[in-house]
């Protein structure tokens, strides 16, 4: 017996049927599966150890790292022309490819521009490396790799020295923040700890006044600022800073808003606040 009502359990089971086939034999072909209008597909698994980085200028600084362990490079003749790389010049294996080859390797939502690098995770660094610094941010559980991308790039522009997030609760890098980032990924020291509370006392024992972001904070924090090495603590969007890291800080301070909305996205509160550092670290004595 058939089947003629379209739109039945049966019809939609063989459609599905015939857009894994067809799927999988674009995919055989080095081809994006074709999707329908609003769908989202998925890229390949990068190798164990790897991530794909994408986007021009994330693309770009990292092929400038010397830090970095490059495998491979996917990019369109149009996007290498404006990397401004010498085909001879490139630190790794490239490929010429068309856009829909880096859909395949990245799924559908990535916003490549043409180019996409394989390559391994930037090794952390240590607190105990921080003995010449003097502007560090610390993030309590920041999570969002979109603003903690966005907290690079402001880190990156007001030289802070390090970027200090937990082992736990906050985003490993990956294509998202590196692209959010656009390229300062490659610039700024990373760190990672397992305890922040620990990790606060050491920064305080070698010299570090820091100080806690928070919309209730006693004083605000251009008042706070002393000293010459700096720590500004700030913490996740919504719940701001745990009560351990409030207890630990050295101050509490906040950003004064005159306006009628009293507190800022945690990428935007750290930009100001840099920017505060610099100029208290910049004067004279």
């Amino acid at each position: 017996m058939t089947d003629e009502t379209a739109g039945t359990p049966k019809d939609t089971h063989y459609a599905k049927l015939r857009r894994a086939h067809r799927d999988a034999k674009r995919a055989q072909a080095g081809e994006a599966p074709r999707r329908q209008k609003g769908e989202t597909v998925p890229g390949r698994a990068p190798a164990a150890g790897r991530i794909w980085l994408y986007g021009l200028h994330t693309v770009a600084e990292a092929l400038k790292n010397p830090r970095r362990r490059l495998h491979r490079l996917v990019v369109t003749r149009n996007a290498l022309s404006r990397l401004g790389i010498n085909d001879a010049a490139l630190p790794c294996p490239f490929e010429i490819v068309e856009p829909r080859a880096i859909d395949a390797e990245l799924g559908s939502d990535a916003v490549h521009q043409g180019v996409a690098l394989e390559t391994e995770p930037l090794a952390a660094s240590r607190l105990g490396d921080l003995s010449a610094a003097s502007l560090v941010l610390v993030l309590d559980q920041v999570t969002d790799p979109h603003n903690v991308g966005a907290i690079l790039r402001s880190a990156t522009a007001f030289a802070a020295d390090a970027v200090v997030t937990t082992a736990r609760h906050s985003p490993q890098e990956s294509g998202v923040l590196a692209k959010a980032a656009s390229g300062a990924l490659e610039h700024v020291t990373q760190i990672e700890v397992r305890n922040l509370a620990e990790a606060l006392d050491e920064l305080a024992d070698q010299g570090f006044l820091t100080v806690g972001l928070d919309s209730e904070g006693p004083e605000s924090f251009e008042a706070s600022l002393a000293g010459e090495k700096l720590a500004i603590v700030l913490g996740a969007e919504g719940k701001g800073l745990r009560q351990k890291t409030r207890s630990t800080v050295g101050r509490l301070a906040r950003l004064e808003m005159p306006g009628a909305i009293h507190s800022l996205n945690v990428s935007n509160a750290a930009a100001i606040a840099l920017y505060a550092a610099r100029r208290h670290l910049a004067q004279p004595g």
